[in-house]
């Protein structure tokens, strides 16, 4: 059992998620007992074992589907020959596991620290994130701007982030001073595992950059991952108020939302302070 623990302490020092699954009910006879635990990897491989067979086989896919969304669940396993849904062996009980998933804390890697990333970062660091700050400018990438961020990083953007540790557990948002840094910035994290990569700047700055890295053979798979021009559409002007948008953005992708009014879900919206009522495009009418 320390083994298992041993390889959770060496995920989170190599900042990994992993998943622990657990029996936690058996019914008539089982491979194992309740309790019996198994730690598996996105990859697939695993320590600790359940039981061995196609029953381990089909819990490590459970944990691997977990992982990809995020989100720990109960399975049911039934090992009755009976049951022909599944041919997971024949002790004749069946059994319940627990996935849970032990994610680490998510990075927001802010590349560029000027007026906008100062309030992004203590709205993100607020709201549970880890903070990496990273600028060629140490008057403004300092702690004394930045006393919140784990991590703030002063280096030369090219040759810097392209040896920066970028996992999918990395949120990465760029605004830094020029539209020119911005594109070497772009350019170093595009290929890069990151689960998010923002762009702030006028729908004309990002298509000049998209459009120089397409010339420089970038592919358009890789530049629709980035959102451009970052953020929800909140009319947002103040640095705060774009700091705003940019993590309504995030948390909506994070939570599978879909960034419209709570009000819209019944088909109208009320324009506060009038009794004036508009229809919600796309929104779920009721009776319809």
């Amino acid at each position: 059992m320390s083994t298992i623990y041993e390889a959770i302490a060496e995920a989170v020092r190599r900042r990994e998620a992993v998943a622990l699954a657990t029996i936690v009910q058996t019914r008539g006879s089982t491979p194992r007992q309740v309790g019996t635990k198994m730690l598996i990897r996105p990859d697939g491989t695993s320590t600790g074992t359940v039981g061995g067979g196609a029953l381990e086989a089909a819990i490590i896919e459970a944990a691997q589907e977990a992982l990809c969304e995020g989100k720990s669940r109960l399975v049911h396993y039934g090992l009755r020959a009976d049951q022909h849904e599944q041919d997971l062996g024949v002790c004749g009980g069946d059994l319940d596991v627990f996935v849970d998933v032990i994610a680490l804390q998510l990075t927001l890697l802010l590349i560029g620290a000027g007026h906008v990333a100062v309030p992004l970062g203590k709205l993100a660091h607020l709201l549970g994130f880890r903070i990496v700050v990273f600028d060629d400018r140490a008057e403004y990438a300092n702690r004394d701007r930045f006393p919140q961020a784990e991590e703030v990083l002063v280096e030369d953007f090219e040759t810097g982030l392209r040896a920066l540790d970028i996992t999918p557990n990395t949120w990465v948002v760029i605004a830094t001073r020029s539209h020119e840094s911005d594109a070497t910035a772009l350019r170093a994290v595009i290929e890069s595992p990151a689960t998010y990569i923002g762009l702030l700047g006028s729908r004309r700055k990002v298509s000049l950059i998209f459009k120089a890295l397409r010339e420089e053979g970038v592919e358009e798979e890789q530049l629709a991952r980035v959102y451009a021009p970052v953020g929800l559409d909140l009319g947002a002007e103040t640095p705060e108020e774009i700091a705003l948008s940019i993590m309504a953005e995030i948390i909506m992708l994070r939570q599978g939302g879909k960034g419209q009014p709570l009000s819209a879900r019944k088909g109208t919206l009320k324009v506060p302070g009038t009794s004036e009522k508009v229809v919600c495009p796309n929104a779920e009418v009721p009776g319809t």
